[in-house]
């Protein structure tokens, strides 16, 4: 688990920014679930056999009435039980939000920390292919907003449960042939999840899974006619994509489409975005069935996929610095420094430095005003402040050419120092 300072802190609330602008453009609302879930949930949702309830769960007992509880390791779930039992899809289908951080006990690596956060959009109530287009698309916008490149699309189709029985038992006949060469990880998932042995990283096993039977080969005609809906509406919109049937997602909850937005620079774990069709969760949480769809990115993989690619985020600087030489000027520079916030400009205020006397050097101030970003500096010299005046001086522009600016008139010339930043 990591703190996240400035001004890395800056770049996270740019992106947190951008993806609120984008889910509004899609009318997607924003949802806010707690950090700490009952157990249950989990276990009931996610699967019993999974990585994540098996080793990776933040989980504890409640003493205060042994409940218990575990920090979320995913939103998902935590999001269709708050649909639930709010009982949110009474008067139709909902699209959603949310950003947070999650938890899971797991070997930390580049991107990814036991304390992580994610982005994830739901759509609740909808079962047509072109919500699950929608949401590939928002996630494919996103990545143009952002400038990200090198990010290429995967997707295939689960099924449904009866098409994933008869694959079920066609995968397990066919591992069984090849027992003496499956890991210790393969065998144990043989009859419990063998459809997550498809996604293992084990080279020696790589033979063996490709000559797998894949379960596209068993999906019926309307999961046919899903896919290739939801394939049809990508290619329309420009949206380059592979189908990879080894995809399988780490969740029991996903079926019918299945899809992840994947980059090689990342090293191994290249994933950033992933997500799926999970039509039966609302139903195993204790709602009235209905179909759902949504997927997950990892903030932190974002980002470092941004400093990758040369495309960082920019850092929080203010439009201007305040350059107070002397505490006489103090009440009428912080009175002017208000005006110019509430005018929408953005003003960090030079302060007495500890165990000095004053306000410290003009020499030491234009110093703090350079390294601050800003591109200018407001000097509220003692003489121009007599006489109600401001000096504005360019710091970025290479010759440091400054003008004065009256006090009684900063609505009309505020706007000079925001629009330039």
């Amino acid at each position: 688990m990591n703190d996240i300072l400035p001004p890395e802190s800056a770049r996270w609330e740019w992106l947190e920014a951008k993806v609120h602008e984008l889910m509004a453009r899609y009318a997607y609302r924003s949802i806010r679930t707690p950090i700490v879930e009952p157990t249950p949930l989990f276990v009931r949702s996610l699967g019993e056999v999974t990585d994540i309830v098996e080793k990776e769960m933040y989980s504890f007992e409640d003493r205060l009435n042994a409940e218990l509880l575990t920090l979320r390791p995913e939103a998902t779930a935590g999001v269709v039980r708050a649909v639930v039992e709010h009982s949110m899809l009474y008067d139709g289908g909902k699209r959603l939000y949310y950003m947070g951080p999650m938890f899971r006990h797991e070997r930390p690596q580049r991107g990814r920390y036991r304390q992580f956060h994610q982005v994830g959009a739901e759509a609740l109530g909808f079962p047509g292919a072109e919500v699950d287009a929608e949401l590939i698309l928002l996630a494919h916008a996103l990545w143009r907003e952002l400038g990200l490149q090198d990010v290429r699309l995967e997707i295939n189709s689960l099924g449904e449960p009866h098409e994933r029985r008869a694959h079920r038992a066609a995968l397990i006949a066919h591992l069984e042939r090849h027992i003496d060469a499956l890991d210790e990880e393969a065998r144990r998932r043989l009859h419990s999840n063998p459809l997550r042995i498809l996604d293992t990283k084990n080279p020696a096993m790589q033979a063996i899974v490709e000559a797998a039977p894949r379960l596209l080969d068993f999906l019926g005609d309307a999961s046919r006619a899903h896919f290739d809906a939801v394939q049809s509406i990508l290619s329309a919109n420009g949206v380059a994509w592979t189908v990879n049937p080894r995809l399988v997602r780490g969740m029991d909850y996903y079926n019918l489409t299945v899809f992840e937005f994947v980059t090689d620079r990342l090293g191994s774990q290249g994933t950033i975005c992933g997500g799926g069709r999970y039509d039966y969760l609302v139903e195993q949480v204790g709602g009235k069935a209905a179909p759902a769809v949504g997927w997950a990115l990892g903030i932190e993989r974002v980002l470092e996929l941004l400093g990758e690619q040369d495309r960082a985020p920019p850092g929080l600087v203010p439009d201007a610095y305040a350059i107070i030489p002397c505490v006489a000027v103090l009440p009428l520079a912080m009175r002017t420094i208000e005006r110019l916030r509430q005018q929408g400009v953005s003003v960090q205020m030079h302060a007495a430095p500890a165990g000095g006397e004053g306000m410290g050097s003009m020499k030491s101030q234009f110093k703090k005003a350079d390294a601050s970003g800003a591109l200018y500096a407001l000097v509220f010299g003692e003489e121009e402040s007599s006489r109600g005046m401001v000096t504005v001086k360019s710091l970025r522009d290479g010759v440091g050419a400054q003008v004065e600016r009256p006090l009684d008139t900063i609505a009309q010339w505020s706007g000079t120092l925001q629009s330039a930043c």
